[in-house]
């Protein structure tokens, strides 16, 4: 996967959790968390912008490593919003687990390669 499918990819994911994030529960914690995702799922996409633009590989890792740690904050929240039933459209739910986990993949992956690199 090459750089351009990679962003493409988190900016599709970071608009699918922003729609999905609408049809939560109109409740305390269905907003709470409908905020919360909303960060987290946009983060990625956004520092990946900015991992493109990295002055070094050290600093090319450490910002891979802040998307790495919202993506599993986003993988994380999808769980809660799962297990407390904040969501009724299931398939989307699992739609998102499973590319929020592809892209910790990818992620860990990329970081690991990199880190292999700067040696």
């Amino acid at each position: 996967m090459n750089k351009q499918e990679l962003e493409n990819r988190l900016i599709d994911f970071a608009a699918t959790i922003i729609i999905a994030s609408s049809k939560f529960e109109k409740n305390y914690a269905g907003n709470h968390l409908a905020g919360q995702i909303i960060r987290s799922g946009t983060s990625p996409a956004l520092n990946y912008g900015e991992a493109q633009s990295a002055e070094s590989t050290k600093d090319f890792v450490h910002k891979m490593g802040i998307c790495l740690k919202e993506l599993r904050e986003r993988f994380v929240c999808l769980k809660i919003i799962e297990k407390s039933n904040l969501m009724s459209d299931l398939n989307s739910l699992s739609i998102a687990k499973t590319e929020a986990n592809e892209l910790i993949s990818i992620f860990v992956a990329s970081i690991k390669t990199a880190k292999t690199n700067l040696k």
